[in-house]
């Protein structure tokens, strides 16, 4: 309990209160030492004095900022002054029964390949560059229609065709349209309220960011223009068959608008004068192209980084197209700063798998946010706790944590039957025979 009540004693009164503080603390701790499904009955039964039914009812019913306490917490034990931060996001869907539990509705999951029924979220990770993780700082619940994942394709309209042509050319007093004052959709005005919540805390805290990461389904123009009214410059990929286009070096014409579009991209045949680098591991040779393309959708040039797989025993190849606004981001930061967008991935398997996102049963709104977010935030303090124990095992995780505090409960209730007279040697040798049951990677022997 001390140990837990140290790593929340950083965070300021006006973010989190005392009793919320004491409240948060006792939960941490049994849902560090429990098994099973981490639901509030089930938290409930393996807390320590103070923590009944009850007092986890009021926690799940108390109005908490998890933004700022996230970003407070993971600025205190993460923050470097010689690290680069990247702001990563992505959505992530929740199987859930019933019909009364808010948000409820069908959306696409990637894992099951189709529609499923359950709840969507939306979730911005702080990726640090030098420690190669990724730590949760905001997580939002999101309705059908603000959701990526829920969109829906809306069939396109036949329309009649008219007798008579129109002539050819612009309408008779059109004006040009400024591509860059797009009228966002919902889910995108949403989001973008969200995205500047967080950097406002974050320029708080005094981390910059520079660059967002999504995945393909931002790689588009409204996308595109949504981040860089955020001030930040967007790394994602576009469609494999995306249609690009060289800048025209020709003759320009005396009259007229200037041609910027050249000769289109073909990926079968690209210059070799764009290759940056070549690598062959395990017989797949890598090739990193990099140049400056057009695609009409968008109106302003693309930093584009093509990465091509080729077997050398089949001779068969892929690719995917990467992009960034910045036009002066090197290939081999894009690639890694976009490899680094999965480790958003790895936070949404932790807080299923071991912090209860996949496994709470609460059906109000309030409820359902705040174990939303007390399952992003586990990853977290979890992610802390390992790296303090890192130092005598190098491949310390998850379940070797979860063994240890499970052990440290069990010789806690063990000691509450014992005299109080007890050898604190003795008790100290308790806690290290008994901490170890369980745990997969355990300390040499001296």
């Amino acid at each position: 309990m001390t140990e837990i009540l140290a790593l929340l004693q950083i965070i300021n009164q006006s973010v989190l209160d005392t009793t919320t503080r004491r409240r948060l603390a006792i939960i941490i701790l049994a849902m560090l030492a429990m098994a099973g499904r981490v639901t509030m009955r089930g938290i409930s039964r393996w807390t320590e004095d103070g923590g009944s039914y009850r007092t986890i009812q009021r926690f799940f019913n108390t109005k908490i900022d998890w933004s700022q306490l996230m970003v407070t917490f993971t600025t205190i034990w993460v923050a470097d002054i010689e690290d680069i931060f990247l702001l990563a996001g992505d959505e992530t869907v929740v199987t859930k029964a019933g019909k009364q539990t808010h948000g409820l509705d069908r959306f696409f999951s990637s894992i099951f390949g189709r529609p499923v029924k359950g709840l969507a979220f939306l979730a911005f990770s702080l990726v640090s560059v030098k420690r190669r993780e990724s730590y949760p700082i905001r997580m939002e619940q999101l309705t059908k229609e603000k959701a990526l994942c829920g969109q829906r394709k809306k069939k396109a309209k036949t329309q009649k065709k008219s007798k008579k042509k129109g002539k050819r050319g612009r309408p008779k007093g059109s004006k040009s349209k400024n591509r860059r004052d797009v009228e966002l959709p919902e889910h995108l005005q949403q989001m973008q309220v969200w995205l500047k919540g967080t950097l406002r805390l974050l320029e708080i805290v005094g981390i910059p960011i520079i660059y967002f990461m999504f995945d393909g389904a931002f790689g588009n123009h409204n996308s595109l223009q949504m981040v860089q009214q955020c001030g930040l410059h967007l790394i994602s990929k576009l469609r494999r068959d995306s249609a690009l286009y060289f800048p025209y070096t020709g003759k320009q014409k005396k009259h007229g608008a200037k041609r910027k579009y050249g000769s289109k991209l073909d990926y079968d045949q690209i210059p070799d004068a764009y290759l940056v680098s070549t690598e062959t591991v395990d017989k797949i040779r890598t090739h990193i192209y990099q140049m400056q393309m057009w695609h009409k959708l968008f109106p302003d040039k693309l930093n584009i980084v093509i990465v091509r797989k080729i077997n050398l025993e089949t001779g068969k190849w892929a690719h995917v197209v990467l992009f960034s606004s910045d036009l002066t981001l090197a290939a081999d930061k894009l690639v890694d700063y976009y490899r680094l967008r999965f480790q958003i991935e790895f936070n949404f398997r932790d807080a299923k798998q071991f912090w209860g996102l996949e496994d709470f049963m609460n059906i109000e709104q309030r409820p359902v946010h705040n174990f939303a977010n007390l399952s992003m935030f586990m990853v977290t303090v979890a992610q802390q706790l390992i790296q303090q124990r890192r130092g005598n095992i190098s491949n310390f995780g998850i379940n070797d944590l979860k063994a240890e505090f499970r052990g440290r409960k069990y010789v806690s209730e063990l000691l509450k039957l014992l005299p109080e007279t007890l050898n604190e040697l003795l008790i100290d040798d308790f806690f290290a025979k008994i901490g170890i049951l369980g745990r997969i990677n355990v300390p040499s022997p001296p």
